[in-house]
This record gives structure tokens, C-alpha cells and sequence, in this order.
């Protein structure tokens, strides 16, 4: 019940033990498809598929305790806040999977390509300021976020960080701030769900005067790979270093 857990599961080699999973997990390509709402979890449609074990992301409306009501083991992974703790839940389900090997694999190869793509570019990185978009409401994370904790594995400078509400980690910015702030890079993480992309930035009042617009460094980032914290969260820091790299 968890899609980031979905694909830390068939990254390790436990595919094939994975009889459910929730509506929101489409990645990799094979998995179970069913209508087990990630959002409204029910215990008894869970049941229904027989687990001898349950991953979840979240307790919503008490699913732990519904679960455990009918002798249903459960495994709470909840978002990562950095990397390290990436790591170590994909280590857990390898240890919960009988995949130990295979996962410590997986840890040591996303950890070997992150830190090629962080020195690939540790010059040019060095002190950018990067604007990240979850929506074209302009909400944004900030780096006490996971996906923030990425950039500054760059040495980048993170324009959400000032904001008014940057406290919680996922400020609403105004156009004006971040006009005002004149990113460097620009990540759109709402590409998939909003239909952003490097075009649609450009024409929004302002946004066409940005450093990141008018150097060609606007990632378009898959919506998934920049919210989830699993195994391909290496494809993103080396989408990062590409852009950086122009």
C-alpha cells in the first residue's frame, strides 16, 4: 500500500511475492493492478488477498490496527527524510522479503551513481539556486524536504528556504518570489499531473526573465521519480546533473 515501497520491492527481486498493491503503484512495468485505494485503505479488502505481510506508507483511518484485528502483520514505511533513510528501508524489506543481498545490491548502486552524478558536476553545482514546483499553484519543497535534501548533496541553494511558510518544508510561493529570486534551475515535478513543462514556464508573466528560462535549465521531471523516495530517485540526480550540464 505504499507506491515507493511497490518499487523498492521489484528493485530487490521480491516481485514475484507481491500479490497486491494500491491503485497509485504503476511502476515497474507488471505490476498487480487492483482498486485498493491508497487514500482510503480498507482492511477487509486488503484481507481479501491473503498477505502474510503489508507495507504501508501511512496509517489512515486506523488500517494498522484494522490489519492487526485480523492477525495481518504490517510494515509502517513512512516518507523518508533523506537518503539514508531510503536506504535503510530498502534494507528492511529486504531483510522482511528473504532479499537481503539483493538489497544491499540496490543501496550500494544508487549510492555509487548519486555521488558520480554530484561530482560529475560539483563545480557548476556549486551555490545554484534551484526553484522545485509541485504544482502550477506554485507550491514548492524546501531542503528539510527529501527531494531538497538531493539538492544539496549539489551544494545548491534552495529559493524556498526563504519563504514566508518554509517551516512546514512545502511553501506556497508567489510568482513575484520567485521572479524576485531568479532561479538558476528550475525542476517541474507537476509535468505529468498539470502538464507543465519548459514551455508553459516561459509564458507565464515574468517567468520568461528568469536565469533558469533563459538558460535552458528547466528539468521536466516525472511527477513519480520526484516524489517518491525509492530506487529511482538516482534517475533524478542524474535528470539533475544533465541539466546542470546543459
Amino acid at each position: 500500500m505504499s507506491p515507493t515501497a511497490t518499487e523498492m520491492l521489484f528493485t530487490i527481486g521480491a516481485g514475484d511475492q507481491v500479490e497486491a498493491v494500491d491503485d497509485n503503484s504503476n511502476y515497474p512495468e507488471g505490476v498487480p493492478t487492483t482498486e485498493l485505494s491508497s487514500f482510503t485503505p480498507n482492511a477487509e479488502a486488503i484481507a481479501g488477498y491473503d498477505p502474510d505481510l503489508v507495507v504501508l506508507s501511512d496509517d489512515i483511518n486506523g488500517v494498522v490496527d484494522a490489519l492487526d484485528a485480523l492477525s495481518i502483520p504490517t510494515l509502517l514505511l513512512g516518507a523518508a527524510e533523506d537518503l539514508e533513510d531510503s536506504y535503510a528501508q530498502i534494507e528492511t524489506l529486504g531483510d522482511a522479503t528473504g532479499h537481503a543481498a539483493e538489497a544491499d545490491e540496490v543501496v550500494a548502486g544508487m549510492q555509487e551513481r548519486i555521488a558520480d552524478a554530484v561530482d560529475a558536476v560539483a563545480d557548476q553545482a556549486e551555490g545554484l539556486t534551484v526553484y522545485h514546483e509541485l504544482g502550477p499553484e506554485l507550491y514548492s519543497a524546501g531542503s528539510s524536504t527529501f527531494i531538497g535534501s538531493v539538492y544539496s548533496l549539489f551544494g545548491m541553494e534552495n529559493i524556498a528556504d526563504e519563504a514566508a511558510d518554509a517551516a512546514g518544508g512545502y511553501p506556497q510561493l508567489s510568482a513575484e518570489y520567485i521572479v524576485d529570486a531568479q532561479p538558476d534551475l528550475i525542476v517541474l515535478a507537476d509535468t505529468i499531473c498539470c502538464a507543465q513543462t519548459a514551455a508553459t514556464v516561459a509564458e507565464r508573466p515574468g517567468f520568461g526573465t528568469l536565469t533558469a528560462v533563459q538558460e535552458g535549465r528547466v528539468l521536466e521531471a516525472s511527477d513519480d521519480v520526484a516524489s517518491r523516495w525509492g530506487p529511482r530517485i538516482a534517475d533524478f540526480a542524474e535528470a539533475v546533473a544533465g541539466i546542470v550540464q546543459g
